[in-house]
């Protein structure tokens, strides 16, 4: 690096499952771009401002779990579809001429990567879906799929006005719900022996079970879903999409 160089990340904890850095560095380099992308583990959210401080070339941000929806009081201005969702995964930072930061403002990202990978999927009987999980990539994924006119039931393992919880899943609530989307964080590596306490049994071949989770590329969740005749799908097209339209962000 040099001092022009510019620098991207990502910030959550832990990080080991990620490809963005990957796909970032891979792209700055065969486009000639003079930036770098790093991991950067936080412990805890506020150890953010520390991080801005120690690099003054940094540019823009990624944000993963768990910090998406508690990194949002930090933000100076988060944008309408990021307020809508209650979730920022993108932060650009405006800087000075002089290289001071002026201003911190929040994206949302997930939902138009998840938008644009789902919509080609969207058969006539896929007008419902469960949503597995509460965090910051469901609240995404249901914004997303009530865009697209697909009525959405969160499941959880905690019972709200909002929520249903597992073991409340019937064989005729399934059966009428087409679309699975796993977006909660079991699966991913390290807990690639865990998945969500689904009722796969209900399954069936007019199923898609979508898991956001892309690294493994074959997770327990999908493998389960498939044993019993859905069709199955990861997560890798989205962090691409997102990862794209992300980049469109830092550099306008």
């Amino acid at each position: 690096m040099t001092r022009s160089t510019q620098i991207y990340g990502l910030i959550g904890y832990p990080l080991g499952h990620s490809y963005s850095a990957d796909y970032f560095n891979n792209k700055f380099a065969s486009e000639g771009i003079d930036a770098c992308y790093m991991n950067f583990e936080l412990e805890d959210i506020y150890q953010l401002m520390e991080l801005i401080a120690e690099y003054p070339q940094l540019n823009g941000l990624n944000v993963t779990a768990p910090y998406k929806e508690a990194v949002i009081p930090l933000l100076d201005e988060i944008d309408d579809d990021a307020r809508a969702i209650g979730a920022v995964n993108v932060i650009k930072l405006i800087r000075s001429d002089k290289g001071e930061l002026v201003h911190l403002r929040g994206y949302n990202t997930d939902m138009e990567g998840f938008s644009r990978t789902m919509e080609p999927l969207l058969g006539p009987d896929m007008d419902k879906a469960l949503v597995l999980g509460t965090g910051g990539a469901a609240k995404a994924v249901r914004f997303a799929l009530e865009r697209l006119g697909v009525e959405v039931q969160l499941v959880s393992r905690h019972k709200s006005a909002q929520t249903v919880v597992y073991c409340e899943l019937t064989k005729s609530m399934v059966a009428e719900h087409h679309l699975i989307i796993n977006a909660t964080p079991l699966g991913k590596v390290p807990l690639v022996d865990e998945c969500p306490d689904f009722s796969f049994r209900f399954l069936g071949p007019r199923h898609l079970a979508y898991d956001l989770i892309y690294n493994p590329e074959e997770t327990l969740f999908m493998r389960r879903a498939q044993a019993h005749g859905a069709q199955v799908k990861n997560g890798l097209e989205m962090l691409l999409l997102q990862a794209f339209a992300s980049y469109e962000i830092w550099k306008s």
